[in-house]
């Protein structure tokens, strides 16, 4: 099996371990067993009738946006235990909603990948990660701002309890058809951009890119072979150029670049290839 579609069937596995309360998706019933009180790595709701575990975004709202404030310990924890292990390998390997945008980007539509404003947009996620996830829902009690008023799978989870419930139908209001609409543009845009939620929203992947440059699952380009050649910076859909900069803070480690490069100077693992 090629590395592709070794990717794609993690990332579907992880999607169906992470969302394995299957009858849920026809009940429209919330599971709240004793597993949803541990976060998964991915950006994975909450209120997805499917999920069995937190959503780690979620998680450190609620603990900020309580009625007491709380120090997020559990969480940060967990957050700094999968960023040391894997860094952003999270997001191309066990992220549900990079999984939905990775099988979107393979339908056939026009692709415009790289443009200009491209390196500036992806600031937005870090202002997103501060604004909405830090330090608004820590100035407003239960107000988990970008659950409330940004989540694309936030608003996921909603079409799938609405469709099962008609209690939650009728409930839906203007707040939902905002999230609706953005919902729908992150589904457009990621026909013509790769991964765009990934690259310049999401919250999650702000938080792993820290650990990249430190993380035991890294890439290592060897000076002695690589050629100079931008094979590796072209392949790249996350834009980046692994001879320059193999951890990059942008870098999902999907492994394209290796495939790509003719001198296989790439090596992505738990430590540095002899």
């Amino acid at each position: 099996m090629d590395r592709k579609k070794r990717r794609l069937g993690i990332q579907a596995v992880a999607t169906l371990i992470q969302n394995a309360n299957f009858k849920g998706f026809f009940t429209g019933k919330i599971y709240e067993g004793a597993s949803k009180s541990v976060c998964v790595p991915g950006l994975n709701c909450y209120s997805c009738p499917g999920a069995v575990g937190s959503c780690p975004i979620g998680s450190l709202q609620s603990f900020l946006s309580g009625i007491k404030f709380k120090f997020p310990y559990y969480v940060l924890g967990l957050l700094i235990f999968f960023g040391a292990v894997l860094g952003r390998a999270v997001c191309g390997f066990l992220c549900p909603f990079g999984f939905l945008q990775d099988l979107l980007y393979k339908i056939p539509f026009y692709k415009k990948n790289r443009f200009k404003i491209d390196r500036y947009l992806r600031y937005i996620k870090y202002l997103v990660l501060f604004l909405l996830v830090i330090i608004l829902p820590m100035t407003f009690e239960l107000t988990p701002f970008f659950c409330k008023y940004v989540c694309p799978e936030g608003t996921l989870s909603g079409l799938m309890l609405a469709a099962a419930d008609s209690n939650v139908r009728s409930a839906l209001g203007p707040l939902f058809s905002w999230k609706f609409i953005l919902l729908m543009i992150f589904i457009v845009t990621g026909l013509i951009v790769y991964r765009p939620f990934c690259k310049y929203v999401c919250p999650l992947g702000a938080i792993y890119g820290f650990f990249n440059k430190v993380a035991i699952y890294r890439m290592t380009c060897d000076p002695g072979k690589c050629i100079s050649c931008g094979a590796c910076a072209k392949a790249c859909r996350m834009n980046v150029d692994p001879s320059k900069a193999p951890n990059s803070m942008e870098c999902i480690r999907c492994g394209g670049c290796i495939d790509s490069c003719p001198e296989k100077a790439l090596y992505l693992g738990i430590k540095k290839r002899p």
